[in-house]
């Protein structure tokens, strides 16, 4: 290939080999926040140490409680709404019964196995 170049106003043609390089394959394709290896929960449900405790699957910070002390709850229902990284993940009743107590309030953080609610 011929290249035609000017410097300081005199023009020079230069010839020029290219060498083609052999494209490399593809790399790995990612697709989603994290290409579905380690999948984000949105909802969880986790049983603590003590089986009358409800405890946090990850560390964030209290956004909502939606009980109260006192309350009859069923198997599923969301008790609390915990905020990670801009995500919320509803922390539902592992069986049903009546909340004891609430051991945090919104606002708090929480870190993941710290128990939430007891029942």
């Amino acid at each position: 290939m011929k290249l035609k170049v000017t410097v300081n106003q005199t023009e020079y043609e230069i010839d020029v080999e290219v060498e083609e390089e052999k494209p490399e394959g593809l790399g790995p394709i990612v697709i989603g926040v994290n290409g579905g290896s380690n999948p984000i929960p949105t909802r969880a449900s986790v049983t603590a140490v003590s089986s009358n405790a409800v405890v946090a699957p990850l560390a964030g910070s209290v956004a909502r409680v939606l009980v109260n002390e006192g309350d009859d709850i069923e198997a599923g229902q969301v008790l609390l709404v915990l905020e990670a990284m801009k995500m919320e993940t509803e922390i539902t009743a592992p069986a049903a019964g009546k909340v004891a107590s609430i051991l945090v309030a919104p606002g708090d953080a929480v870190q993941g196995g710290q128990a939430l609610i007891e029942l």
